[in-house]
């Protein structure tokens, strides 16, 4: 019971599993309610959902949505302590700023200028930047689309394409980020190593040889450089990793004070650098800088790729060839980085407004950045010292090169700092979404830090700082991060493509032209750099997405995949109309009747052959099936009961690996509900074709009026529906899928039903069950039929329908000459026992019909319909039956099953009388298919 004495400043939230409880229940439990005017609406109106104070006037903030799966609690009291939130400048644009504007900048951007060439240089950062500009608008457009979860852009992909994609594209952006962390820490490193050449522990130097024209001619020359040894790379660099760890482990709050001090020095090297650009030479300059010279930025106008060693200096015998594509890969880092505003938005005040403005302003400030310094750097030095100073910015800082080492350290350590950070949160909400259970290690308590997740992370960047080679990761890095970009712009131009309602992102500055191009712009940009890598890339995401489908949870929310789908559905549903189906198109969708003649345990909704029967109508498990049954009573008091009862039935039909759906309908009576069903169930040519049931072979033991009237009901509207009917006989002995039969698949084709019979007989060869059956094709005739010719049209029919089976011609002597023998005293069959039996049980049956209309002065009388009694063709029906059952077990008694065409329903006369045909027909055969096929053909003789 709710506590009455509530503080009016208490902060109100309600748990959804208190939302359900009669109308009584709602209004005791929430205070006095008789002066709500929201009294109708009960515990689930709007401002109790929300947590607003209508009584008092009053308004508290209305919670954030939980996450997915999460339940929200009752907290009474005082209002949970949140982080503070920030705005668009320092929530999105700094940190963007500060991820973009890494190591590549400070010592390998001159580098490039001096190898790609002045105008390949714009042509690289301008195709770079594009395809982060374009991902960029669709990360605005995703972002603008709804609240955002942790997990930046892995939230954003696998919410839009689904948590398969989303996962595989998550956890390698999550390696992506882990690999960041080890080339910002190679790249610290490299540069302290630059700047202190003593605190190197092993020495080593590089002899250049540089070819120049002097004069016209081509002379050599040699010059000796100092490069940091690449044990030194690994020594450091795994010290400082320890390092920042120990920082990570420290907590949010301690990263949030330390991050600011590292944003301060790269702002100011950058101020330096372009002073030192617009006043050199300084008197102490090296010769290769020239100043701001047309004539040297002539000279570096076209491109120079040479070989260099691993350290990136030039170097004939080097074994590393650098062309556009490959410094594509070696620059791409430079511009990423967009996520970072993404990656924070559980602390952003406005995600919506932030991360558009925030993500895109960043990518175009620093991509006009890089186009400025393209100009000023292949303006300012020579080829030979762009290529041989590994740090030209520091040389040309003003006022000394201490600064931009120390600008250097600290901001490629502040972004070391972040991928060690984000890499482990990212993994952590991977692992919170519960989709893969073997990342259940790296779960966290909401609050919560990742601990595991960031030991696992460190684990991963020690080992690519122990490789030690920069131009070796950042290929690595990039395809993670294409890979990552391609989902945004994928998942936009999905979602922008379906243009589905729920779609209704507030940046309206995008298309799915736009994505599309984005997507395309990142997939060339792979294949670019390197098709070996990309095909690694591609095959470790496949590898993971297929690990997900088979081992993972199905995510609880919806995808663009999904909406996809439905959009396919409906455009094939309306492409098909609802003209009729050409057989070569036909299918058949078999509307399996559960539960109907026979009891079954409690915990079991549907007979299990009646699911392997269904399967048995499918080639390749091809087709659906829909599962109906049928509940008796009033809906308003069973319609929670039947909703159960679908999932169980749909639960059940997952565990028979049935493709088909599961539906409950609630009815007064079985024939009302199947009346219901086959009028309504389907759309278009979607409708079931095929109705499935079990005969009731308990008809005599139990119920005897109502079995045999709802029997015969469902036969009826079957054929004014125009379904086809199969009805499965022996249901208990029917084989499941491990149960081989051998013998023959009789047919006994006795009217035409559009080649059902045939097709079903051709789809149960198909299965393993059957597969080693042969079919018999029986023709019945009477005795004044040319049974040659007609044995001849058959197996010339059969030819034309790539159906081999062996066709039968079987004489069966009519009723008239039945009548003649009997006149005469011919000796009788030896199942006229059986024949006389039912005769006596139908006369019987008639007597107390005719008793009752005498004595309530009405005609013969059943549900309400006259009955009409001709006894003549009673025993002809019962006939028939006789000598259709005999031939039946002659010919047929070891057969694997029996097809048998099903007898129309004799219209006036009584279904108990009905039933007795049926009995007489099916008696002693242990398998038995009876079915009665369409007014439409459903195979063809054309190709």
């Amino acid at each position: 019971m709710r506590d009455r004495n509530l503080k009016p400043d208490a902060n109100l939230t309600i748990d959804p599993s208190m939302r359900e409880g009669s109308p009584d229940d709602h209004a005791t439990s929430g205070g006095s309610q008789g002066d709500s005017k929201l009294e109708l609406f009960g515990f689930d109106s709007l401002v109790n959902i929300l947590g607003l104070k209508s009584m008092t006037g009053e308004q508290i903030q209305a919670p954030s949505s939980p996450r997915d799966g999460e339940d929200v609690a009752i907290t009474i009291g005082r209002p949970k302590e949140t982080g503070p939130k920030f705005g668009t400048m320092m929530g999105v644009f700094v940190p963007c700023l500060q991820n973009i504007l890494g190591i590549i900048y400070y010592i390998r951007f001159t580098w490039i200028v001096g190898m790609a060439g002045v105008w390949q240089s714009l042509v690289l950062v301008s195709f770079c930047g594009a395809c982060t500009f374009l991902t960029g608008i669709s990360l605005s457009a995703i972002a603008t689309n709804g609240a955002m979860k942790g997990g930046g852009p892995y939230y954003l992909i696998g919410r839009a394409l689904g948590p398969e994609v989303g996962v595989s594209i998550g956890l390698c952006f999550f390696l992506g980020n882990a690999v960041a962390g080890s080339m910002y820490v190679l790249g610290a490193v490299e540069t302290f190593l630059d700047a202190v050449p003593s605190a190197g522990l092993f020495q080593k130097s590089v002899t250049v040889v540089n070819n120049t024209l002097v004069n016209g001619t081509e002379t050599a020359g040699t010059s000796t450089i100092s490069t940091p040894s690449l044990h030194d790379l690994q020594v450091y660099g795994v010290i400082v990793t320890i390092l920042l760890c120990f920082i990570v482990f420290g907590g949010v709050k301690i990263i949030n004070k330390v991050a600011p001090a590292f944003l301060i020095p790269v702002l100011f090297s950058l101020l330096c650098i372009y002073l030192g650009v617009f006043i050199a030479p300084r008197h102490n300059a090296p010769k290769g800088i020239t100043g701001l010279s047309i004539t040297t930025f002539k000279d570096n106008w076209g491109s120079d790729y040479q070989r260099t060693n691993n350290a990136g200096v030039p170097d004939p015998s080097g074994s590393i060839y650098w062309d556009f594509n490959a410094l594509v890969g070696l620059f791409f880092p430079a511009v990423t980085g967009i996520m970072a505003g993404s990656n924070r938005s559980a602390s952003l005040k406005d995600t919506q407004r932030s991360i558009p403005i925030g993500t895109l302003s960043a990518t175009l400030t620093t991509t006009a950045m890089y186009l400025f310094s393209v100009l000023l750097f292949g303006a300012l030095a020579t080829r030979e010292e762009l290529l041989t100073d590994r740090l030209l910015t520091a040389t040309v800082a003003w006022p000394a090169p201490a600064v931009i080492y120390i600008g250097i350290i600290l901001s490629t350590l502040g972004a070391a700092l972040q991928s060690l950070t984000g890499a482990p949160r990212l993994l952590a909400a991977i692992a919170n979404d519960d989709i893969l259970p073997v990342l259940n290690y790296f779960k966290v308590s909401e609050g919560s830090e990742p601990h595991a997740a960031t030991l696992f992370t460190a684990f991963i960047c020690v080992c690519c700082v122990v490789i030690g080679n920069l131009d070796l990761i950042t290929p690595t890095i990039t395809m993670f991060f294409l890979l990552c970009y391609a989902g945004v712009n994928l998942s936009c131009f999905l979602l922008d493509l379906l243009d589905a309602p729920s779609w209704r992102p507030r940046w309206k500055f995008h298309h799915w032209s736009l994505s599309l191009v984005g997507a395309l712009l990142c997939v060339v940009i792979m294949f670019l750099i390197s098709w070996s890598f990309t095909v690694v890339s591609l095959a470790l995401a496949s590898l993971i997405y297929y690990y997900v489908s088979i081992k993972g949870k199905a995510g609880d929310w919806g995808d663009g995949f999904k909406s996809a789908y439905f959009q396919l559905a409906l455009r094939s549903l309306r492409s098909l109309g609802a003209n009729q189906v050409h057989p070569k198109n036909w299918y058949p969708i078999p509307l399996i009747f559960c539960r109907p003649w026979g009891k079954l345990p409690e915990n079991v909704p549907c007979h299990p052959k009646l699911a392997d029967f269904a399967n048995c109508m499918k080639k390749k498990g091809r087709g659906m099936s829909i599962f109906v049954s049928i509940m008796d009573g009033d809906y308003h008091e069973l319609a929670e009961d039947a909703k159960t009862a679908c999932r169980q039935l749909d639960a059940y039909i997952d565990y028979k690996r049935c493709e088909g759906v599961a539906e409950i309908i609630v009815a007064p009576t079985m024939s009302d509900g199947f009346r219901s069903i086959v009028q309504t169930m389907g759309l278009g040519n979607l409708k079931p074709n095929i109705v499935v049931m079990r005969y009731p072979e308990i008809w005599r033991r139990e119920n005897l009026t109502q079995i045999p009237s709802t029997f015969v009901s469902i036969i009826n509207d079957c054929i004014i529906a125009n379904k086809a009917v199969v009805i499965v006989k022996g249901l208990d002995e029917w084989p499941n899928e491990y149960q081989r039969q051998y013998g023959t698949i009789d047919l006994y084709w006795i009217v035409r039903d559009g080649g059902l019979m045939l097709l079903l007989s051709q789809l149960l060869l198909t299965k393993e069950s059957f597969e080693s059956c042969k079919i018999q094709v029986f023709c019945i005739s009477e005795e004044d039929t040319d049974a040659e010719e007609l044995k001849a049209d058959v197996k010339k029919f059969l030819y034309d329908l790539r159906m081999q089976a062996e066709v039968i011609v079987v004489t069966m002597k009519s009723w008239e000459s039945h009548m003649e023998s009997s006149s005469t005293g011919a000796q009788q069959d030896d199942s006229h026992e059986a024949y006389t039996s039912a005769q006596q049980r139908i006369r019987t049956y008639l007597d107390e019909m005719k008793e009752t209309a005498q004595r309530e002065r009405q005609p013969l009388m059943e549900n309400g319909r006259q009955v009409v009694v001709n006894e003549q063709k009673v025993d002809k029906f019962l006939y028939t039956m006789l000598k259709l059952n005999s031939t039946i077990l002659r010919y047929s008694r070891m057969a694997a099953v029996v097809l048998v065409s099903l007898p129309p329903p004799p219209l006036n006369h009584p279904s108990y009388f009905y039933m007795e045909y049926m009995d007489l027909l099916v008696e002693n055969v242990p398998r038995m298919l009876i079915v009665r096929g369409y007014t439409r053909d459903v195979v063809t003789f054309f190709t």
